[in-house]
């Protein structure tokens, strides 16, 4: 089943350049009024006050907190973080003196920064606002009847690097040996070997071409192999056969938030390039071409979203076939 589109990072300003010509693009930044309700000032260099907001917007940007968590100005998270925005500041300061930012190259850097700040805020306005409790819910719910159960199989595996080691392994178990005994033992795939050559449960789309051949028809307790694999010759046992259950809404929440706002922005830059004249001056085989822009996502819709985000245990440690 293919999961919802993950989000890649569409108007991000993550990096410490981007920071660093902000700081430098706006001296504005100095006034002691509360850019946010509630917020608090932390910290002073020269003349410019740092808010908790300021701190909060890099944590988010660097990835150490999400979006709608919380960060104590007491924690030392906040202070590593606050410590670093001062020293954002200063070199960008020391770059103002030193007139680093009147060169050309430096207005087109610090523009580009303002335009990709400008187009996060006209994300989090125009497209964030518009994904509801509603929408989720409708779209779970369209999901869930186009959705088709699929089946899900549990498998153990022994992975050798010749053909003979295999069939001595077939050999083995034919005598009654343990196949987890038999893995830990002889199998060659350090993710699963000590596990007893456990791969959890997955289903076959999501196995690589050799294995899913290879189980499609087979009932659980039977002993599949070997084959060859690009990674080696397996051998499998089935363990189990069951119907995948659909996630919960809340389970597929994050992946259809992340859905709607990829649609969001795609229908957004749709909307906005209709209007706009664009001139794409490339020679060759590149002009003219009708093609779908960059920084849209894709825009067909996912099946019922997987569970969780993490690759299946199949996906993870399954050699490629």
């Amino acid at each position: 089943m293919t999961p919802f589109p993950r989000v890649s990072g569409l108007f991000s300003i993550v990096v410490l350049a981007a920071v660093l010509t902000v700081s430098a693009c706006s001296r504005g930044g100095g006034s002691d009024q509360a850019p946010e309700p509630g917020d608090r000032a932390v910290a002073k260099v020269q003349d410019e006050t740092v808010w908790a907001s300021d701190v909060k917007r890099e944590a988010v940007a660097q990835g150490l907190v999400g979006e709608g968590e919380p960060l104590d100005v007491t924690s030392d998270l906040f202070r590593r973080v606050l410590d670093e925005v001062i020293d954002q500041k200063l070199l960008a300061r020391e770059a103002e003196r030193r007139r680093l930012d009147a060169s050309p190259l430096a207005q087109r850097r610090l523009e580009a920064t303002r335009e990709r700040i400008l187009g996060d805020m006209l994300v989090e306005s125009v497209v964030n606002g518009a994904i509801s409790d509603e929408a989720v819910q409708t779209l779970y719910n369209e999901q869930l009847r186009l959705a088709k159960t699929s089946e899900e199989i549990r498998v153990r595996l022994i992975l050798s690097r010749t053909k003979p080691e295999a069939e001595a392994v077939i050999g083995i178990l034919g005598q009654g040996a343990s196949f987890e005994a038999v893995a830990m033992e002889r199998s060659v795939d350090e993710a699963t070997r000590f596990s007893g050559g456990d791969l959890g449960y997955s289903t076959l789309d999501v196995m690589p071409q050799a294995y899913a051949g290879a189980l499609r028809d087979r009932p659980a307790g039977s002993t599949v192999g070997p084959f060859q694999t690009e990674g080696g010759w397996a051998v499998l046992r089935v363990e189990d056969r069951r119907k995948e259950s659909p996630p919960t809404l809340e389970q597929a929440r994050p992946q259809i938030v992340r859905y709607l706002t990829y649609e969001g922005v795609r229908q957004l830059l749709e909307q906005l390039r209709g209007k706009a004249k664009v001139d794409v001056l490339l020679s060759g085989e590149t002009a003219g071409r009708d093609e779908e822009p960059a920084s849209a996502p894709p825009t067909a819709a996912p099946n019922t979203p997987s569970p969780a985000d993490a690759p299946s245990p199949t996906s993870a440690s399954v050699p490629a076939a």
